[in-house]
């Protein structure tokens, strides 16, 4: 298994089978470019299928926004902490398959940021120049993530 850029781990708070996109290209106060292959030994691949399910291409745009955010907050000396992705508008792609051995370029540029923490986000999946896929992305950061993680239940 490749081994992702150390600043991908410093940017994005997945790790192991749930960290996708390899290394990140650029980022900056409006956006990301990051670069992600689709490997045949992928946690959701199925070794019968050419490739991973178009839909999870949402997956990839989530976590280019989640590098993008790793990135404003060390800018501004805090913790990396997790978001949320609340969910997708037009999600539109033109393959029926991420093939395996892709290797994806991952756009994602901030359209708003709100003090609150929800966000959106134009996105593009890119096979060279090609676009394979592109969708609104609504995102939420909140202040102290773990308020929407710990478990009430006893």
């Amino acid at each position: 298994m490749e081994a992702h850029d150390a600043a991908v781990e410093r940017l994005v708070p997945h790790r192991g089978g749930m960290l996708w996109i390899d290394r990140v290209l650029h980022c900056d106060a409006d956006g990301v470019l990051a670069e992600a292959t689709v490997h045949a030994h992928h946690l959701l691949a199925d070794e019968d299928d050419p490739g991973l399910p178009a839909w999870l291409g949402i997956e990839y745009m989530a976590q280019g926004i989640a590098a993008w955010a790793g990135g404003r907050a060390l800018a501004r000396g805090d913790a990396v902490k997790p978001g949320f992705l609340l969910g997708t508008r037009r999600y539109q792609c033109h393959r029926p398959w991420l093939a395996f051995g892709l290797r994806l370029r991952i756009e994602c540029r901030r359209e708003l940021m709100g003090d609150n923490g929800l966000g959106m986000f134009a996105c593009r999946l890119l096979d060279g120049d090609d676009e394979i896929a592109s969708a609104n992305v609504s995102v939420f950061e909140p202040p102290n993530p773990d308020l929407y993680l710990d478990d009430p239940t006893p």
